[in-house]
């Protein structure tokens, strides 16, 4: 078997309300689209075709070459939509899954199990189905005496009895190449001028072939998404199966319903996360650590045996044994060493600290690369910028800043140097100096001690 998928997007989305296409919108930090080409993926598909419309230019920018692209200029239907993307698939594939954009709660387990059913199957197709009293606008399935699927009938055209059946359509979808290929061009026209992918299935029965179809499990599987309540229901589930995957992997999730980690986060066995923690984009949490409560970490690294109280970071980096917080602010480029301790209400930007440094609360660092062991007191501020560029500031290892010091770049202060509290540095400072006052200068002995 050679496996193609195609993943059906074109549609407007017009109940979504927004500007955006609707496949571009997020579900636990990525694009419901991520999803759908990704299971396509995990099972097999070596080629994958995304049939577009609305918003074309956005999804392919998004997607880049990670799929082929098709293009439906007229929204004439699904079949038509599965029509536009067939030219893209050479004849060396046999087999070709249909999927749709808008259901990234689809796993790669269901679609195994319909590509597996599809093998088993002497017939052209096999689909998905569900049971619920809720229809969602989804298609009824109806089948023969032998439990044969003979129909899918679309909810608009849907008799009063056929209304009460509860198995429903899910749309997904595994077919023989050959046979879809002649069959697409057989689709009747509906009374909506649009041509109905379900409709082969009409066609296989009258050609004396047998469709196959397996119910699914989990229901949540085929939530489509056509309105933000749909939106915010999938958000939900999404995150549920996430923190179970985070827990059965060794990590402390104290309350799930108020913790929100996206896809693609990892986070190391024995780390607890507290209430009200977010950990989005490309994060990597390492083991024994402490999250939240009351924090937010997006595209950041954090080492093992962290404990991060009330923070807010993004795109740094923590190595091992570093605490921060309540109240602490981490932006681009800030770089945490070993043992770092970082206070309330502190703010870290574009800056290194060296192992075992601790930072005092109301103080801001940015554009600076400082040593091991220094003290940087209370009020503490480099001031890095003059109205036009930043300026670095470097202090060496074993340094003591005194609380309320303004240390005004470009400016080096050496190791072991030491300023006074409410000091203002705008010279370099030599190693085991001290430095005080306002501008700061070196601190005189007296007669009495020379």
């Amino acid at each position: 078997m050679k496996l193609a998928s195609i993943v059906l997007a074109a549609g407007k989305g017009t109940r979504m309300k927004s500007r955006h296409p609707k496949v571009l919108h997020q579900v636990c930090g990525k694009p419901m689209i991520h999803y759908a080409v990704l299971v396509a993926k995990l099972n097999g598909a070596e080629k994958t075709v995304l049939v577009v419309g609305h918003g074309a230019e956005e999804v392919q920018k998004y997607l880049g070459d990670r799929v082929d692209f098709a293009l439906q200029n007229e929204q004439l239907g699904t079949g038509h939509a599965v029509q536009c993307a067939l030219p893209s698939i050479p004849d060396e594939f046999d087999t070709i899954l249909v999927t749709y954009g808008d259901m990234p709660l689809l796993t790669a387990e269901t679609l195994q199990k319909l590509v597996q059913t599809q093998a088993n199957n002497a017939g052209p197709l096999s689909l998905v189905t569900m049971i619920d009293e809720d229809s969602r606008g989804f298609g009824r399935i109806l089948r023969g005496v032998d439990g044969a699927v003979t129909a899918i009938v679309e909810e608009a055209q849907c008799t009063p009895e056929q209304l009460a059946i509860s198995e429903l359509n899910v749309g997904a979808y595994c077919f023989d190449a050959n046979w879809l290929k002649q069959a697409i061009e057989r689709l009747p026209l509906s009374p909506k001028g649009e041509y109905y992918l379900t409709d082969v299935v009409s066609i296989a029965v009258q050609d004396g072939l047998r469709v196959a179809a397996f119910t699914v499990n989990d229901n949540h599987e085929a939530l489509g998404i056509n309105t933000r309540v749909h939106l915010a229901e999938a958000e939900t589930v999404m995150r549920r199966r996430i923190l179970e995957q985070c827990m059965l992997a060794g990590v402390t999730v104290v309350d799930p319903a108020s913790t929100y980690v996206e896809d693609g986060v990892t986070i190391g066995m024995d780390t607890i996360l507290q209430p009200n923690t977010f950990l989005r984009g490309d994060t990597v949490i390492g083991e024994g650590c402490v999250i939240g409560p009351n924090t937010i970490v997006t595209d950041c690294q954090v080492g093992n045996r962290c404990v991060i109280l009330a923070v807010v970071m993004e795109k740094a980096i923590v190595e091992d044994g570093v605490d921060m917080g309540p109240f602490a602010r981490l932006r681009k480029g800030a770089h945490l060493g070993p043992g770092v301790h970082m206070g309330n209400f502190g703010e870290v930007k574009d800056s290194y600290l060296g192992a075992g440094t601790k930072m005092g609360h109301f103080s801001y660092i940015g554009n600076a690369t400082i040593g091991k062991d220094v003290n940087i007191g209370a009020g503490t501020i480099t001031c890095n910028y003059d109205g036009e560029k930043k300026h670095p500031t470097v202090i060496g290892d074993r340094v003591f800043i005194g609380s309320d010091t303004m240390l005004v770049a470009p400016l080096r202060i050496e190791d072991d140097a030491r300023t006074g509290a409410g000091a203002v540095v705008t010279h370099d400072v030599p190693s085991g100096e001290v430095v005080v006052g306002v501008p700061a200068k070196p601190l005189r002995k007296s007669k009495a001690s020379e």
